[in-house]
């Protein structure tokens, strides 16, 4: 990233609610300040439930926020009409988790990965549809004689490629990668983050990567934003949040972290404790404070809120002020 980044997504004062069958709200996201700097890669971590890929479906309107703005290059999105989001939409595309889910089993490969260039009448006619797509398997690495295969006839790997090649067919900006290698066996996982990393540089794309995984959020990123509970609590550069984390949310995560190494593991480390509040009836002040061993008087009253210490790194806890 430049030293003078420029952003291509922002989020102010964004929240998200549902409402169970019981009339029961439930706060997926609330208060979320972010910033996406082009050329970047962001991570959002944090525990499942806590609302990562509800946010990112929000950011880019594949969900209808309940308040707040979301500003791609510089414009308000928010409540465009659709009519003019449409140019917009195609610059933010998604993989999702599940490679075999969001791939239609009744259609071929060829025609899952065209369906974008269809929608945006990219190509003209059926011969240059199909050399583009062609052309995308290649970029992913999927052997252009499969063109008329359908997604089961796929390994779980291959089916991300696809669903990859699918994402980046309209040359977008942004690439949301909702833990796109989480369904995957461990060695596939590293060629699928290498063929990320790879597109990113060759495309010069912006990416929001999902993940829980910390070792995969370490190789991937550029920067970190660690959610709890529809909340962001910490932001940094990668390596400054690995190496001093301040949050004792993020702390406890990096303990979690298992050690390949026996001689490098700590029998005393701390590991977060008690369970989850429900975001149907949110704790007052800092809503981490029921699992958190330094929270005071002051954490059960007051919600914190976010605090630049330095060099990009950005905070919502007590203990820094």
């Amino acid at each position: 990233m430049s030293d003078n980044p420029v952003p291509l997504l922002t989020a102010k004062d964004l929240y998200k609610d549902f409402l169970t069958s019981k009339k029961q709200v439930v706060h997926a996201v609330s208060g979320i300040d972010l910033t996406i700097y082009e050329g970047e890669t962001l991570a959002l971590v944090g525990e499942s439930g806590c609302g990562k890929s509800t946010l990112a479906r929000t950011l880019i309107r594949m969900l209808a926020p309940t308040r707040g703005h979301v500003f791609f290059e510089g414009e308000d999105i928010t409540g465009m009409p659709e009519k003019e989001f449409k140019p917009i939409r195609r610059k933010m595309q998604m993989v999702f988790q599940d490679p075999y889910a969001s791939l239609d089993p009744r259609m071929t490969v060829r025609d899952i990965i065209a369906e974008p260039l269809k929608t945006y009448h990219v190509c003209r006619g059926k011969a240059e549809v199909t050399a583009k797509v062609r052309e995308l398997m290649g970029k992913v690495g999927v052997p252009e004689e499969f063109l008329y295969r359908y997604p089961h006839q796929f390994s779980g790997g291959q089916r991300q490629r696809i669903g990859i090649a699918r994402a980046i067919a309209l040359d977008p900006k942004l690439l949301v990668c909702d833990e796109p290698v989480s369904a995957l066996d461990v060695s596939v996982q590293s060629q699928v983050l290498n063929l990320l990393k790879k597109l990113k540089k060759e495309m010069n794309l912006t990416s929001l990567f999902i993940g829980h995984d910390l070792s995969v959020v370490h190789f991937i990123a550029d920067r970190v934003s660690v959610m709890f509970l529809g909340r962001i609590c910490e932001t940094a550069p990668k390596e400054e949040l690995y190496q001093h984390p301040v949050h004792p949310y993020t702390r406890f995560l990096l303990d979690a972290i298992p050690q390949a190494d026996p001689h490098l593991r700590d029998e005393s480390r701390s590991l977060i404790s008690g369970e989850t509040p429900s975001p149907v009836n949110m704790p007052s002040g800092c809503c981490f404070h029921t699992r958190c061993p330094f929270a005071s008087d002051l954490c059960r009253t007051k919600a914190p809120q976010m605090k630049d210490i330095g060099d990009g790194h950005m905070v919502a806890c007590h203990l820094t002020m």
